[in-house]
């Protein structure tokens, strides 16, 4: 069942299809609106260059008129239900609403307006009603519950699938309550879209809101080039003299890592860190109302929890499992993480540092030390990752391992100049996909990376992947040259692109990245590997002024700094899903002081020093205004999985075709069967942890 659009498919409109089949009287549709209107473009790819914010709500507003009419056709059919005239419609209905919200959503995330934000409070109710309506109508559910019992016979594993996710979704949206019951829901989960909607939009305010222009250029004069390039540019931008450093991380992360100004990185670190704590943009308050809402939706549903609510329907399954699993990786690297920090602070002490290093001295001084024991910086390295070579390896990888190939798409248009547009297709030259390439920060866009799609995979309908990313942007005199940890992001969201644009399936719900939450991370996880693979580098990692290949010894640098701090970093992630399960297993609503709630959930895994008034919560967008609710540890989940699963290609070569084709096999079945029935079939065995501790090297 399709609810709200970050959680409904885009699938085929709704037709007749079969004399049992649900006959749709839709009505009138404005075709001269560019969101309504057919696409002619090629491939059928969202017509940017046409689309106005003007044309948003009249479509919203036939599109939910015409899903309201697709859902009544289905309740009013007089046909016995069955599971081509219940669960298939209701699969396919819908199309035209997700359409338009796939745009526009997509769209307020990666380049919004205060225009796109305002229609998305006014929206936002329409589809929550919309969901509930459906989710909540007790006829329509009486159908869907006749299938699930009487489901006749030839149906497909697939098939199954669907049936037992659509019945799962209606119990889970609140079917089976009382009518006072199913009142409390709609009113709890209309807030709660609103709030983490609102949520969202003051944590890209606030992020916004801040900026620090130096006008002094002793206090830049040891900044890499690249670095100071980059917030001139920003300064030019805004009108402004000097260098402007902002709260994004390519200007963050750099300024942090390179400058020895305590006093203005302390400056920068309280600012990103108490983000949305307090003033205009205030988040605390809408933390506390969407955790309780959350606890109040799961009460009703039957759970103590929100966190048994979500974990019902993940691969962890239960909360003890998820909360043993980071405690037991906590156990085996917190000794480690703190030699990590002591390793730091005694090593800064050796240059003269008094006192113990604090958050904001962190990247200072671990990016030296890395440099002294490695030899390998930021700086050294990013001369031979220039964005284009770096786009193409990353094609290249696909087309080794999948076969897949990727050439400029002709007349495909975009909703920002940034944005370039690839199809890409079989060995055999068959279409296979639309891939959209979103690199560089601007106002306009939240922080982070990530995957997104504006149609997904059905049957033949190919899919259009989206990847957005915040790289380093390109100066007047350099080309756009990324750090290290941007390429792994990039292979990262790539591994989610793989899972989109390969999906087989019939079914757009059950296709690409519809899995499991804590499943999901598998395909973008173990593409992070090939970064530090000497036989993949070796390709095409070249300087971008002189052509030079990496050097082997860089290389191999590289290769031996992949685990430098993993305790730290990996003690780190623990802590964000250890918080994220602190807000959402409590079992009464929460009213204090959300700073020392945090505190207190992050103790046991605290390795920095703790500064006062600064607090992450506020500005986690992935508990509060995204899809992680109780699902922050899948990140480490994944972590596993895909250690794990890669050291098959390291028995195999990390280039071999067998067991690229049998981890293909796992991209291609998305949702249709359980993940751990998937993962077994491509590596042998259920994932082990022991993999993944053993892959961080760790030293005492």
């Amino acid at each position: 069942m399709k609810k709200l659009f970050l959680i409904m498919t885009v699938s085929a409109l709704l037709v007749a299809c079969g004399d049992d089949m649900p006959k749709v009287e839709l009505p009138d549709i404005d075709t001269s609106n560019p969101l309504l209107a057919e696409w002619d473009t090629p491939h059928a790819t969202p017509p940017f260059d046409k689309i106005q914010i003007s044309d948003y709500e009249p479509a919203f507003e036939t599109a939910i008129a015409v899903s309201r009419a697709e859902v009544e056709a289905i309740v009013n059919n007089p046909a016995k239900p069955s599971f081509k005239n219940t669960i298939v419609a209701l699969e396919k209905q819908g199309e035209l609403l997700n359409r338009i919200a796939s745009v526009f959503f997509n769209l307020n995330q990666c380049n919004t307006s205060k225009e796109m934000q305002d229609i998305a409070m006014r929206i936002q109710p329409k589809l929550t009603e919309l969901g509930n309506d459906v989710s909540l109508n007790p006829e329509l559910f009486k159908r869907v519950k006749a299938v699930y019992e009487n489901p006749g016979l030839f149906l497909s594993k697939e098939d199954k699938k669907l049936l037992e996710n659509t019945y799962k979704s209606f119990v889970r949206s609140g079917a089976n309550l009382s009518d006072e019951d199913k009142e409390l829901y709609r009113q709890y989960s209309s807030e709660l879209s609103q709030l983490t909607l609102q949520f969202g939009q003051n944590s890209l305010a606030a992020n916004n809101a801040f900026s620090l222009n130096i006008t002094d250029a002793k206090r830049v004069a040891e900044l890499p080039d690249f670095v100071k390039e980059g917030l001139a540019m920003e300064a030019k931008a805004r009108g402004q003299k000097g260098w402007t450093v902002t709260l994004k991380a390519p200007s963050y992360v750099p300024f942090v890592t390179y400058s020895s100004q305590r006093d203005l990185k302390e400056k920068l670190y309280k600012a990103r860190n108490s983000c949305a704590i307090g003033g205009k943009f205030d988040n605390t308050e809408n933390i506390r109302k969407i955790t309780a809402l959350r606890l109040k939706i799961a009460n009703l549903l039957g759970y103590e929890c929100y966190a048994d609510y979500v974990l019902d329907n993940r691969m962890a399954e239960k909360t003890e499992t998820v909360n043993s699993f980071l405690d037991e990786l906590l156990t085996q690297t917190k000794e480690y993480a703190d030699k990590d920090y002591q390793r730091i602070n005694e090593y800064a002490h050796s240059l003269g540092f008094e006192g113990d290093i604090q958050p904001w001295d962190w990247g200072y001084y671990s990016e030296k030390y890395k440099n002294e024991k490695y030899a390998v910086s930021d700086e050294a390295v990013k001369p031979y990752l220039e964005l284009e070579s770096a786009k193409q390896a990353v094609f290249m990888l696909a087309g080794k391992l999948y076969g897949l190939q990727f050439k400029p798409a002709e007349g495909v248009s975009t909703y920002h100049e940034d944005v370039t547009v690839y199809e890409v297709s079989e060995a055999n030259g068959d279409h296979l996909a639309i891939l959209y390439l979103d690199f560089f920060p601007r106002d306009s866009k939240r922080a982070g990376a990530w995957m997104t799609e504006f149609r997904e995979a059905e049957g033949n309908t190919r899919p259009l992947v989206s990847l957005v990313m915040n790289f380093t942007k390109p100066t007047e005199t350099t080309p756009s040259l990324l750090t290290f940890d941007e390429f792994t992001t990039f292979l990262h969201e790539f591994g989610h692109a793989c899972h989109g644009m390969v999906a087989k399936g019939k079914y757009g719900s059950l296709n690409g990245t519809n899995v499991f939450r804590d499943f999901v991370e598998l395909p973008s996880q173990i593409m992070e590997n090939w970064a530090y693979e000497k036989e993949f580098l070796d390709l095409w990692a070249k300087h971008y002024q002189t052509g030079e290949t990496m050097p082997t010894e860089l290389v191999e640098k590289l290769i031996a700094a992949k685990n430098y701090l993993a305790a730290y970093a990996n003690v780190r992630q623990v802590s964000f899903g250890m918080t994220d399960m602190a807000w959402h297993t409590i079992k009464t609503p929460y009213e204090g002081d959300i700073v020392e709630f945090e505190k207190q959930a992050m103790a046991p895994s605290q390795i920095l020093p703790v500064v006062e008034g600064t607090a992450m919560s506020p500005s986690f967008g992935h508990l509060f205004s995204g899809g992680y609710a109780a699902g922050y540890y899948g990140y480490k989940w994944a972590e596993v999985l895909a250690a794990d699963g890669y050291s098959l290609f390291t028995e195999n070569g990390i280039f071999d075709k067998a067991t690229a084709t049998k981890f293909r096999e796992l991209l291609q079945a998305g949702g249709t069967e359980h993940p751990m029935d998937l993962y077994v079939k491509f590596r042998g065995h259920k994932p082990q942890t022991k993999a993944l501790i053993d892959q961080m090297g760790l030293e005492k």
